[in-house]
Order: structure tokens, then sequence, then C-alpha cells
């Protein structure tokens, strides 16, 4: 016995469609065999009773003898193995082919149809034999005088022993069909139930946390398309705790220098001693790497802020032009120790609806790694065009070390960072990401190793709106001309 699973659902189930189909298949081959053979030998007899009463009707027998025109009848149409017999019309046999007249009379439903005027036909057993036959009748009628019933009887036990071992040769025919159907149904399920069993075991294992292990065998169709998916879920978890560990030593790296810093800066402060100079050295790296750690935790924050849509952007019309000359203001420190030049070309009357802070904080983050990874006295391009009536690109290009194809895939992945010496936390980008998406634009970088980077965003334009003052004058955002020698 099967034990329940799906292996015997599919071979019961696959049985049992099998076997209704045959069954059907078989009744109506059989009952159209046996049509066939008792039409052919009712069609037989019909035929030579019509032609008797065809015959009579054409030639007039000059005999006024009942018996000679009965014998006429019996001599000229006799069928082999078929006995032919002549009724009164209330089914008295007068005479038959066999000699044999019962004193009985004939009730078999045939006569009466055929004294009714039509053909009668009657299966059954015959009284006295028991035997299987079959009755043809019809009423005749000579020279208008005489009528008789004219009936053919015929055994039909011959034919149903050719239809029984034709029924048992179908059956035969029929069980070695399921024969073959069962073994296949059994492989059928194999194929399917063995590599499921394959998986579900794998699959126990990754449930343990096992996610080294991986679906052996080339399955095919939704069963390998299954396997290929859950071994890419364990390689992506797998993958996915690694950025993780990276991530928690480089964070722990990341807190770990700037808290160095202060709590030795705060231990020297404390035991005194120092001149001012000292002193106000001293406060200003506690103050800088302070900076430092919130800018760390506030990263962190935003990301999960984001990976949980809690996110709250507050909406409005921003200047491209005066945000990106705000984004230089920021950045002009870092990249004047450097010796970077920072070059802007925008056109004016770019506007975009969004958050000015958080898309600030993309365009600081896009500069910021600009310079991080631009050589000295290179220059950083900041540029912003519409490129058609509903949409703006914004690019911020550098000639600096560039990102090598293996990396420009995963930049912006979570965690991942290029250069994990120069320190952050490998979020940035994929924040800034997140961050364009949700002002319904893109963000898409262009790299080659050794020539430079170019990240275009790409947002959507909306019309400035004026603002209104209490005094009901119109303004509009003011711009900084004094980064005008700035632009390109």
């Amino acid at each position: 016995m099967i034990k329940k699973g799906m292996r015997r659902q599919i071979v019961l189930h696959y049985i049992l469609v099998v076997f209704l189909a045959l069954l059907l298949v078989e009744v109506i081959f059989l009952l159209a065999i046996r049509t066939y053979y008792y039409d052919s030998v009712y069609s037989k007899m019909k035929n030579h009773i019509t032609t008797a009463e065809s015959f009579f009707h054409k030639y007039e027998i000059d005999s006024d003898n009942n018996s000679y025109q009965l014998q006429v009848l019996l001599d000229r149409f006799e069928l082999p193995n078929t006995e032919l017999e002549v009724l009164t019309l209330n089914g008295d046999m007068i005479t038959s082919s066999t000699g044999f007249q019962p004193d009985r009379t004939i009730t078999t439903s045939d006569v009466p149809e055929a004294v009714g005027g039509s053909i009668g036909r009657w299966v059954g057993r015959q009284s006295g034999t028991n035997e299987s036959v079959m009755a043809v009748s019809k009423m005749l009628q000579v020279h208008g005088r005489d009528t008789y019933v004219l009936r053919y009887l015929t055994s039909l036990e011959g034919i149903n022993n050719d239809l029984l071992n034709l029924t048992l040769l179908s059956i035969g025919i029929g069980a070695a069909v399921m024969a073959v159907v069962i073994v296949f149904s059994f492989g059928l399920a194999n194929s399917i139930v063995k590599p499921l069993n394959n998986i579900t075991a794998v699959s126990a294992q990754m449930a343990k946390g096992r996610f080294n292990v991986r679906i052996k065998g080339n399955y095919k169709f939704e069963i390998g398309d299954l396997a290929s998916t859950l071994n890419y879920m364990a390689q992506e978890i797998v993958r996915s705790n690694q950025i993780k560990d990276d991530f928690i030593s480089s964070i722990s790296h990341e807190l770990r220098t700037p808290l160095t810093s202060i709590k030795g800066w705060s231990e020297t402060l404390v035991s005194g001693g120092y001149d001012p100079e000292e002193t106000k050295l001293g406060v200003s790296i506690i103050s800088k790497e302070s900076e430092r750690l919130i800018g760390l935790v506030e990263e962190i924050l935003d990301f999960s802020k984001l990976q949980q849509n809690q996110m709250k952007l507050s909406i409005g019309n921003v200047d491209v032009k005066v945000l990106l000359q705000e984004t230089i203001l920021n950045i002009w420190a870092k990249a004047e120790k450097k010796r970077i030049h920072l070059l802007l070309e925008c056109e004016d009357g770019i506007y975009v609806k969004g958050d000015a802070n958080r898309l600030k904080q993309v365009f600081l983050n896009l500069v910021d790694n600009a310079v991080k990874f631009s050589h000295e006295e290179s220059s950083i391009e900041l540029s912003a065009k519409r490129i058609s009536a509903t949409e703006t690109a914004i690019m911020v290009r550098d000639s600096g070390i560039g990102i090598s194809e293996a990396h420009i895939s995963r930049v912006k992945d979570r965690f991942f960072q290029v250069d994990a010496l120069n320190g952050g936390t490998g979020l940035g980008l994929a924040i800034s990401q997140q961050i364009v998406e949700l002002h319904n634009g893109t963000l898409d970088m262009v790299s080659e190793l050794g020539k430079g980077t170019e990240v275009t965003v790409i947002l959507p334009l909306t019309e400035p709106q004026p603002e209104v003052n209490s005094e009901g004058v119109t303004q509009i955002t003011a711009t900084f001309p004094e980064l005008d020698d700035w632009e390109a």
C-alpha cells in the first residue's frame, strides 16, 4: 500500500482517470460490435422476408392448394441455420422448415408487430431450450385470400460466444494498458516527488541556518525553477549576511575612531594643565568627531526610515540652481583642502517638486564622493539642463579614480564599499537612490576605471510658484550672486 502523500495522489488519480477512460471506450466498443452483429443478422432475415413478399406479389401461383403454396415458400426462402416458420395471424404455427410443429401459440412481441403491418423483431430466450435467439416476422398475403405471418428464427449463441471472446480480449488489452499506466504513473510520481523531497530536505537545512547547502540536480520546468529560486535565495542570504558582517565591522571601526579621539581628548582636558591653544584644539577635535558621529547615526537612521517607508517629505517647489549652489557652499571647504575646483553650469528657471533638504542630501553625498575619490588639482562639474518638456537631468562629473566594471553594478547596494579604507557606512548611494525614487526620479552611474565617474539624476519638472509675503509683494527665491564665479 502506498503511504499517504503526493505520490499516492498522483498514482491514484492517474490510474482512476485512465481506468474510467478505458472503461468508457470498451463499453462503447463492445456495444457497437454487438449492435453491428445483431443488426447484420436482422438485416439478412428482413431482406429475405421482403424478397418473399415481393415474389408472391409478382408471380401468381395457380393453385388453390395451400400446402403447395407453403411448400414453395419454404423451399425458395429457407436460410441456412435459420428456421422459417409460417404462422396464422393468431400466432399458431402452420408449418416450419424443420418440420417441427409445436402445439402452442407463439406469443413473442415480433408476431403482434407483424400483424400490425410492420416488421417485428424480438431477441430473447427460447422457451424449452433457453437458447438465445432472434426472431423477425412480417405479415404475408397470398393472392389477396390467404394471410400468413412469415417468421425467421435463428440462434445467437455463436454470435454471443464471439462477443464473449472479444470482450475477454478487450479486457485483457485493457488490463495490459492499465499495467503499463501503473508503471508509468509510479515513474511520473517519482519524477515529481523525489525532487520535491530533495528540495524539502535542503530547505529544512536552510531553515536551520545552514545556508551553504545547495539543491543539486538538473531539474526541469517548474521544479527546476523552484530549485534555482531556493538556491538563489540561499546565495542572497549568505551575501546579505556577509554584507551585514562587513557593515558591523565597518561601522564599529567608524564609530570607534571618533569615540577614541573624543575619549582621549576628554581625559586629557580633564587632567588640566594645558594652555588655551591646546585646550581649543582639543575642544575642536571633540566637536569635529562629535559631528562625524552624528552624521553616521543620521545616515543609519535615514536608511532605517527608508527601509520601513517612514521617511516623510516636505514637498515644495525647488529651484535646482539654488540647490546646487548651496551644495557647493557646503562642500567647498573640503574641496579646497585638496585644491579641487567646483564648476557649476545650470540653466535658469529649472524647478522640481520635492523636499529641498532631502534633495540637497542627495547632491551633497554625490559631490562628497566625487571629492573623496578625485585627485588633487582636478575639477568636479555640476550641471543641470532640461532634457524634455517634463524632465531635467542633473549631473555630477569628476575625473577621479573611477569604478571598475565589477563594482559599478553593486556600488548602489546597501553597505557596499568600493574602498573600505576611505571610511563610511556604504549607505550613502543606497539612501540617495531611494530618495530620488521617492521623488519619481532615477539615479544612473557611468564610470571608467582611472578616468572618472558621471552620476546623472533625472527628476520631473514643475512650474515655479511665486510666493507672496505679508505685504502682498510677490517674491521669487533668491540666488547666490557670489557663486557666479564658479559657474563654467
